[in-house]
């Protein structure tokens, strides 16, 4: 299915106005759903709209938004006053400031959206302020769901990408973890330099599609079994031991890696062993 933009407008650089759409670049349909059951009848729960003054179900068309302003005390906050806030990212992303693409800290991504070009008369402008954005990003504001977000715009593959970010507000500082606040000064330059060992085992290139969610396979598994009326019994889940070593047990790690390693490399080179004697016979 072709995806739908959730946004249209226009991207602004200066006095350059591109006809852009926005998709979704995350696809919540990969994750399983649930509904709300009766345990006794297994029937769909239904949320009503009750209201307790009247004592009575109300409909959707009696149902106005409002904002309480004092405890228990409300102002209605309608369709027209909505449409009187008119931010100029309502329509428009305009870009206003320009910084290397991994200058923004991780922490302030939030949600990846697609950019595209609306129509083949903007393909060529778009196409050419994504070769000219490569290595950089630019950070703008767009209305997006009733509120107006800080964003990131960047080159992706033949298009550009888009990742609404969390205000500086939003940021919690680590400052605040109490379990942070007696982290030792100082580590034993032994310890760091077989931890890095370790984990240089297993460098290599990262391959996304080649993870899973094991959790949902599992639970998919799960459900079926069910349906098909199939009882699945649960592995047992063994506990890490504790660490009590540290170097112990960095030494064990360097040591099982290099086992399996060896393992695999002996395996791999047996077949061409017993080429060779069949071909000297």
């Amino acid at each position: 299915m072709a995806a739908r933009p959730t946004w249209k407008g226009y991207l602004k650089i200066s006095l350059v106005n591109i006809p852009v759409k926005v998709f979704p670049a995350t696809d919540a349909a990969a994750t399983l759903a649930f509904h709300q059951l009766h345990a006794e009848c297994q029937t769909r729960i239904q949320q009503k709209r009750w209201c307790p003054t009247h004592d009575r179900e109300v409909s959707k068309t009696e149902i106005v938004k409002g904002f309480e302003f004092e405890k228990g005390r409300y102002v209605v906050v309608d369709e027209e006053d909505f449409e009187k806030v008119r931010v100029d990212s309502t329509r428009v992303i305009n870009l206003e400031r320009f910084t290397d693409a991994d200058a923004i800290d991780d922490i302030y991504l939030e949600r990846p959206y697609y950019l595209a070009p609306d129509g083949a008369v903007a393909k060529e402008a778009f196409a050419v302020i994504r070769e000219g954005m490569k290595g950089k990003a630019g950070i703008g504001k767009v209305a997006l769901y009733g509120r107006e977000y800080l964003i990131k715009i960047q080159p992706r593959e033949k298009g550009l990408i888009m990742y609404t970010l969390r205000h500086a507000s939003e940021i919690r500082s680590m400052n605040a973890i109490d379990e942070l606040a007696d982290m030792p000064e100082a580590v034993k330059p032994d310890e760091v330099k077989l931890a890095r060992q370790v984990m240089g085992t297993f460098e290599g290139e990262i391959d996304f599609a080649a993870y899973h969610d094991d959790y949902q396979t599992g639970l998919r598994d799960i459900i079926d079994a069910k349906i098909e009326g199939r009882e699945i019994v649960a592995p047992e889940v063994e506990a890490p031991p504790k660490v009590v070593n540290l170097m112990e047990a960095l030494r064990k790690s360097l040591d099982t890696v290099s086992a399996k390693k060896k393992a695999s490399v002996s395996a791999f080179s047996e077949p061409g062993r017993a080429a060779k004697k069949r071909a000297r016979a």
